[in-house]
């Protein structure tokens, strides 16, 4: 099989509830939006193609988008193998097939959406694409699927209608905190949350289960295999990327591949530090930022969180935190910081927002959250 397909028996609908029919190969650089169109004229060219970004796009394969949540997208080139390699895996952990209604929200530039989109169309599910609509009314459009690939950014904004249908929630992007996670157990009761942790590059690393320790992103996903050498993590597997358009973080060595991430392994559970790239010196250890988020992210009244490093003197660096939550906790915050993270990490105050500037993959917006500090 040359490129992705159209399952005879799969479905796709826009948020208009309107169905959208098989259409002849056009561009290779495919627009996101209307995404239904998006989705049909992929599949029609069945590869070589690219939805969203700029510039030309390989004849052989296709390209993703990174989430660019430090700057502007990079271009990911893959084989199809790559991703229909788990597209039985998931098949049979989720139970995506033909009458299956799988919900996507999310934009089709960012490639867990894509991904969702793709999938389903090969099992013969019936895809319904969301993105574009308002809040409210994807969250009620929601209810009668079974299955929804989304980031934290789109289940904290959308899990707020009774989804009494829904039997898997297929999470990526960042992992849920505590108040999130009981948030989609109340609308979604039925329903199995299964984390996941990747890569644009890299497609499935990790993925949770009941036994997954907390601060664990979870087991090797079938078929991959994980070591972590001087701290960082390596990946080989049937899902890796074949490189970048241009240049990008990830390196290749005999076969692995790594991001730039570091972590530790415990057993066949892996956890996770941050990107080098967010690594910052403070009195001479190094602090991850990341780490630091997402321990901001489990206390009460944070809904929103990000760390961004300043030049210092004395230390090297002293770390900013910005938050959207609620203000009225701001002593607790701190103290619990102090208590947990240590004086070198936790923040002296808080710079409190009352929006948040995101990615159109739902992932902050750090570039503009640095913007707005200065």
């Amino acid at each position: 099989m040359n490129g992705f397909q159209w399952h005879p028996d799969a479905q796709l609908t826009g948020p208009d509830g309107i169905v959208q029919g098989a259409l002849p190969a056009g561009e290779a650089a495919i627009a996101d939006r209307p995404a239904v169109r998006a989705v049909a004229l992929a599949l029609a060219r069945g590869q070589g193609f690219r939805i969203g970004g700029a510039g030309p796009v390989a004849a052989d394969g296709f390209e993703t988008l990174t989430g660019g949540s430090s700057g502007d997208p990079r271009r990911v080139h893959r084989a199809v193998a790559s991703w229909q390699a788990s597209f039985a895996v998931n098949a049979g952990l989720f139970g995506i097939g033909p009458g299956v209604r799988v919900g996507i929200p999310g934009r089709l530039s960012h490639s867990l959406a894509l991904y969702g989109a793709l999938e389903g169309m090969h099992l013969g599910a019936a895809v319904h694409l969301l993105d574009g609509m308002r809040a409210d009314r994807m969250a009620r459009a929601l209810a009668g699927c079974q299955v929804i690939y989304a980031t934290p950014a789109q289940l904290r904004m959308l899990a707020v209608e009774p989804w009494p249908a829904l039997r898997h929630v297929v999470v990526g992007g960042s992992k849920l905190d505590p108040g999130l996670r009981a948030q989609v157990a109340q609308v979604a009761p039925l329903a199995q949350v299964t984390e996941f942790y990747g890569a644009a590059e890299t497609s499935f690393i990790t993925m949770t289960d009941a036994g997954t320790p907390d601060g664990s992103v979870g087991r090797a996903y079938p078929g991959v295999e994980i070591r972590v050498d001087a701290g960082e993590v390596w990946v080989r597997s049937p899902y890796l990327c074949n490189g970048y358009v241009g240049d990008g973080p990830a390196r290749w060595q005999d076969g692995w591949l790594t991001v730039g991430e570091y972590g530790r392994l415990e057993g066949d559970y892996l956890f996770l530090q941050g990107r080098a790239g967010r690594m910052v010196t403070i009195a001479d250890q190094n602090v991850f930022m990341e780490e630091v988020e997402a321990y901001l992210a489990g206390l009460p009244g944070v809904t929103r969180v990000a760390v961004v490093a300043r030049p210092d003197a004395a230390r090297g660096h002293v770390l900013q935190v910005v938050m959207l939550g609620d203000t009225g906790c701001e002593g607790a915050i701190l103290r619990a910081a102090r208590a947990h993270l240590g004086v070198l990490k936790a923040p002296r105050r808080i710079w409190w927002r009352k929006d948040w500037p995101e990615l159109p993959s739902g992932k902050t917006d750090l570039v503009a959250i640095e913007r707005d500090l200065r």
